[in-house]
């Protein structure tokens, strides 16, 4: 199975001020390759508290191409499957990525596409039980992942591995998660 785990920081609270994407490609569970990008935010503002976590200022993105240009020539080209199947992405707490990627559709006039999503923290919150948390950070640290959190790409990748890992741990394919789990397929606009 292909899988695209993926991440964004943004600027401030406003789910369309990307700032920077991370994605990368698992075919199996095992990492191929991936793409990062800086990203100019439609409002050149940034919260100082957002700098302080991922250190992307306005100073790094200011000449860096804003959200539409980096969805066509880098993310969209990249997660086209060659052998034609739908494209997966992973996220750690998929509901804001997701929700970065429609408020930037949105913002921009573009349409949606329909793109099956997983989220890791629900998985990991159904697989690991016991573990105390299922932050990124934390799931990172007890796998002995090494990782720069708040790094899109870093995020993304660590993601990735969290996703791989649920599969190993509940003895099954990695298509075969969510339904082990007994979770819906979620997409990123409503299927005919």
């Amino acid at each position: 199975m292909t899988y695209y785990a993926i991440d964004f920081e943004t600027a401030n609270d406003y789910p369309n001020s990307a700032c920077s994407v991370g994605v990368v490609r698992f075919v199996d569970g095992i990492e191929q390759d991936s793409v990062y990008s800086l990203i100019k935010p439609a409002k050149m503002y940034f919260k100082p508290e957002f700098i302080d976590i991922h250190h992307i200022s306005y100073g790094d993105v200011r000449n860096e191409p804003q959200f539409p240009e980096v969805w066509q020539t880098i993310v969209e080209p990249f997660i086209k499957n060659p052998d034609g199947s739908e494209t997966v992405f992973v996220a750690h707490n998929a509901k804001f990525d997701m929700g970065v990627l429609r408020a930037c559709f949105k913002y921009y006039g573009m349409p949606v596409p329909s793109i099956e999503y997983k989220c890791t923290l629900n998985i990991s919150r159904r697989v690991w039980k016991d573990l105390k948390w299922h932050k990124l950070t934390y799931l990172a640290e007890q796998f002995e992942i090494e990782y720069d959190a708040h790094n899109a790409l870093d995020d993304a990748r660590t993601c990735g591995k969290i996703y791989a890992l649920s599969a190993e741990k509940l003895g099954c394919n990695l298509d075969e998660v969510y339904l082990r789990l007994g979770l819906q397929k979620t997409f990123l606009t409503v299927r005919e």
